[in-house]
């Protein structure tokens, strides 16, 4: 992939509209909400100059169904949102997984329940990587944690969604969104060598016509159907699985954590090291599929694991049936918005488990 000879400096949310033009994105449709208006701010201008379309939808609502359409004449499409806006789309993005059409969904999280507050927080994981809408569907769930990986999750977040026909789904947050990085951008693709969708909805042009549809009424057919789905998420989970590991070859404790909450984690495993506490750091980049095998797989040489989410305990319980009872599990949150600084987590690492000699 070749990428741009200098870096440029820009906020998260910048980063993800110009990563998504430069992976073929041509079709944006959104409603405002903070903490991520800057990206279709940036998509309003952005998208013209390449020959794109910038929709401000009246809602939430409007604005997932106007992806469906797009998505269903082949374009690469997407939307953004954060939490409570997310909430509103979920029927349409149930209507993405049951007809099997591709688009790129971005959340940058927010504090709640309810309205909540603009802060950062990581309180959707449950609503992201369990679906989220009705029915037996999936969406691949990627969460980066750094401008360089917003950028280049984006960028492959199209690529996995035309490969499998399936919803994709961005989860950051409100800081992610708001922080400014530097970061090398690929070259712009050239659409008209993207693959071909064969099964796009197009005009009928001589051909026999193509037929796109969610409901079915028959309940065999129904049930074939939601097989044929779990076939294909059986897939993606054998060959779509990403992860880090953070010192964790000689560790006695190892910190989970994704997103914001990885980058403040990774910074608390320098300090704890330097004090000379064995402790190391698993990262999931994937959150659905999550990493179950790999996580048990490092249950064999540590018996120790310290979840720290930016929420009242999510990703712990994926954390406790990827160990499945072979290793203790701690957790430690913080919901509503506040960030915990790494001293903070090193701190409570230090008290609780090398001082107390539980490890």
């Amino acid at each position: 992939m070749k990428r741009d000879e200098k870096p440029s400096l820009m906020r998260g949310s910048h980063i993800v509209a110009e990563a998504a033009v430069r992976s073929g994105c041509r079709y944006y449709f959104g409603y405002p909400i903070t903490p991520q208006n800057e990206l279709p701010e940036y998509m309003s201008r952005r998208l013209p100059e390449v020959g794109g379309v910038f929709v401000q939808a009246e809602s939430e609502i409007a604005s997932i169904n106007m992806v469906i359409g797009a998505s269903m004449a082949g374009a690469r499409v997407m939307t953004s949102s954060s939490s409570p806006g997310i909430s509103l789309k979920q029927e349409g993005i149930s209507y993405l997984g049951g007809l099997e059409l591709p688009a790129v969904i971005v959340n940058m999280m927010r504090g709640g329940p309810g309205l909540g507050n603009i802060a950062p927080s990581q309180a959707d994981y449950f609503q992201a990587t369990r679906g989220g809408g009705h029915g037996d569907y999936r969406t691949i769930v990627l969460a980066p944690a750094s401008g360089q990986e917003l950028c280049d999750l984006t960028y492959k977040a199209f690529d996995l969604a035309d490969h499998y026909r399936n919803p994709v789904l961005i989860l950051a947050d409100g800081m992610m969104g708001q922080m400014m990085e530097p970061v090398r951008f690929p070259t712009l693709r050239d659409i008209q060598k993207l693959p071909k969708k064969p099964w796009a909805i197009t005009g009928a042009k001589g051909r026999k016509s193509h037929f796109i549809r969610s409901l079915i009424l028959d309940p065999a057919q129904m049930e074939e159907h939601n097989w044929k789905l779990m076939r294909k998420y059986e897939q993606i989970t054998d060959q779509e699985v990403r992860f880090e590991t953070f010192k964790t070859d000689d560790a006695k404790l190892v910190i989970v954590a994704f997103g914001t909450a990885a980058r403040i984690a990774k910074a608390a495993v320098k300090r704890a090291r330097s004090e000379g506490l064995h402790v190391g750091l698993f990262r999931p980049i994937t959150l659905w599929p999550y990493p179950l095998k790999a996580l048990l797989e490092l249950s064999k040489q540590v018996k120790y694991f310290f979840v720290f989410e930016l929420n009242a305990g999510q990703m712990v319980e994926d954390v406790q049936l990827a160990l499945q009872g072979q290793a203790d599990v701690f957790f430690y949150g913080r919901p509503g918005g506040v960030v915990p600084n790494p001293a903070e987590i090193s701190r409570i690492i230090s008290r609780q488990f090398f001082q107390k000699e539980i490890i």
